[in-house]
């Protein structure tokens, strides 16, 4: 036997990062820090972080905020969030970098999350992680929005980057105009819960949608010549509606493909019972897909395995699917589930399963945002990505 030595790549948030300065901000100013964010905001230069104290009762600091510099916002206090009523504006700039940890935004709707305009020059990334937060409208030219392990009791929207973990009404992928400075990984949105679904409606990236429970996916636009993936994703709509639970509606002209693979899906019937549509604009092949309803496709796709009128349970309340979807996904050893069994559709199945990122008692400890574990190597260097934070 050939022995073979093996390189393990990690990366991660948990690594030690270094700050300019560090700059506090405490009811009252206490202990001589600063008494609001603004202040601490004027005051920080690129790379300081802001450490601010959540107040007594989770009484907010009442104030609108603008983020001109590269800053990051965490609590002083391990696993409390601090609360901030009003609106975070990040005015965007070439190479900036926002990080935002444990945020809190109340229940005030009109308090949102914002990027005021577009980047020039280069690009602007920021980075949402532990919050609860309204709404993220960050859909604009050259910017990349990570958001992980947030609470979004509106909208997510966004024109490129990571979403993993989050629990929000919409999740949206779109772009008020082309990026002209590109990034050079796809969107990727992964292991989240979204009531209203998924929506990808912009040309500048691929897209991976992957081990979601949600109500439905629905593309508008994509990449001229992309390669695009909707695996592992469990869609569930009791109320029905005029649309397939995976609606493919290219209206920007352009074209590519759509793998829609391993999903497990229930639907109530409303005026349609279509499962997968096609406007023909782009290739889809659909494979390994499971619904509880009969299995009805309209417009042209390449289809293999698929099954309909399938015994499947799901639970809207804890997220869980059970049933006739167990290892019932691709049998292909790359797609297998995490105990190396066959893949189960839905959002419990393959290496990106729900389970990275939703433990059953996180107890403020730290959080997976991201996980890549090739399941297959027969020479060279092994590299596992990962990444996370800490609450």
């Amino acid at each position: 036997m050939t022995k073979k030595l093996f390189t393990i790549a990690l990366t991660s948030l948990f690594s030690t990062m270094a700050f300019a300065a560090d700059l506090y901000v405490r009811n009252g100013g206490a202990g001589g820090a600063y008494s609001t964010v603004s202040a601490a905001i004027t005051a920080a230069s690129d790379g300081d972080r802001i450490i601010i104290q959540p107040k007594t009762n989770g009484t907010a600091y009442v104030e609108n905020i603008t983020i001109n510099k590269s800053l990051t916002f965490v609590s002083e206090t391990s696993y409390n969030r601090y609360f901030i009523q009003g609106t975070i504006t990040i005015n965007p700039a070439a190479g900036r970098v926002v990080n935002i940890s444990s945020l809190s935004s109340g229940n005030f709707t009109i308090y949102n999350v914002v990027a005021s305009g577009p980047s020039t020059g280069g690009r602007t990334t920021i980075n949402l992680y532990n919050c609860y937060l309204n709404n993220v409208n960050t859909n604009q030219t050259n910017t990349t929005t990570n958001i992980s392990g947030s609470t979004v009791s509106g909208g997510i929207s966004f024109s490129h980057g990571r979403i993993t973990a989050n629990k929000a009404q919409s999740i949206s992928a779109n772009s008020t105009t082309t990026d002209t400075v590109l990034a050079t990984t796809d969107i990727e949105v992964y292991g989240n819960k979204s009531d209203f679904g998924l929506t990808h409606s912009q040309s500048n990236y691929n897209f991976k949608f992957y081990n979601n429970f949600c109500r439905g996916v629905f593309v508008y636009a994509i990449k001229t010549g992309s390669a695009n993936e909707i695996i592992n994703n469990t869609i569930y709509d009791p109320n029905g509606g005029d649309v397939a639970p995976f609606f493919i509606n290219l209206n920007n002209g352009n074209t590519g493909n759509i793998a829609i693979m391993n999903n497990a899906a229930s639907f109530v019937v409303g005026q349609t019972n279509v499962c997968i549509k096609n406007n023909n604009n782009a290739t889809v092949s659909a494979s390994y897909n499971v619904f509880t309803n009969p299995f009805v496709t309209e417009g042209t796709m390449t289809q293999s395995n698929n099954s309909g009128s399938v015994n499947m349970n799901f639970n809207n309340t804890d997220y869980t699917i059970s049933g006739m979807n167990a290892d019932a996904g691709n049998p292909d050893v790359s797609y297998t589930d995490l105990d190396l069994t066959r893949n189960d559709a839905g959002h419990y199945g393959g290496s990106n399963s729900w389970a990275n990122y939703w433990p059953a008692d996180s107890g403020g400890k730290p959080q997976v945002n991201y996980l890549v574990t090739p399941r297959t190597i027969s020479s060279g260097t092994l590299n596992i990505t990962g990444s996370g934070f800490s609450k």
